[in-house]
């Protein structure tokens, strides 16, 4: 059984997400910054050094899930959006084995929506760095859900909102496809291209 660590894998989008790959036959292991989250274990990746002690923590994988994330003004979103999943990639590349990102599929203002631009760069640089040793790709949700006390407006979208489930699944195909990488997939109902 493949092993998969899904960060920020215990509420809403990574929850679907973990759910998904159980069903999928993945022994999932989760991490989280929020104490009593039910996380297999604590990542505050606000903190200096965060991404290695993870990593240390959990042992042998197979695949990552660069799901934790910060929205809005808060403090630590560069080290939470882009600094600690850039650094777990360049761990997971001595091991091998399949990365996804979950990017944006909004293009918004402010500092959150530069890191997630940033990460997607990344996605495909990392992706021609480390191959054949190791895959990387990215989704990118439109708006599913905004996140807690967040109001966003969803774009104009060609077939529907999309769902939680429908994020999931192009996570668990980006994991399970070994012929894939530097993709990234925009799963935002069409707004992409509306």
């Amino acid at each position: 059984m493949k092993r998969v660590l899904v960060t920020g894998g215990t509420v809403r989008l990574g929850l679907a997400m973990v759910e998904c790959l159980r069903a999928r036959g993945w022994d999932v292991v989760t991490s989280s910054h929020r104490p009593y989250s039910g996380a297999d274990f604590m990542a505050d990746f606000t903190k200096s050094g965060a991404a290695e002690k993870l990593f240390s923590r959990v042992g042998h994988i197979d695949a990552l899930v660069n799901n934790a994330g910060l929205f809005g003004e808060a403090e630590g979103l560069r080290a939470v959006n882009y600094d600690s999943p850039r650094r777990l990639i360049e761990l997971m590349s001595a091991s091998g084995g399949a990365v996804v990102n979950i990017l944006d599929a909004s293009h918004g203002e402010g500092e959150y929506y530069v890191l997630k631009a940033k990460l997607a760069a990344y996605t495909v640089d990392a992706a021609k760095l480390y191959a054949p040793k190791l895959r990387v790709n990215g989704v990118a949700p439109g708006a599913v859900f905004a996140p807690e006390g967040a109001h966003v407006k969803a774009g104009r979208n060609l077939v529907g909102r999309p769902k939680a489930e429908d994020v999931a699944s192009a996570v668990a195909f980006l994991l399970e496809n070994g012929s894939v990488t530097g993709t990234i997939i925009p799963v935002d109902g069409g707004s992409h291209i509306a």
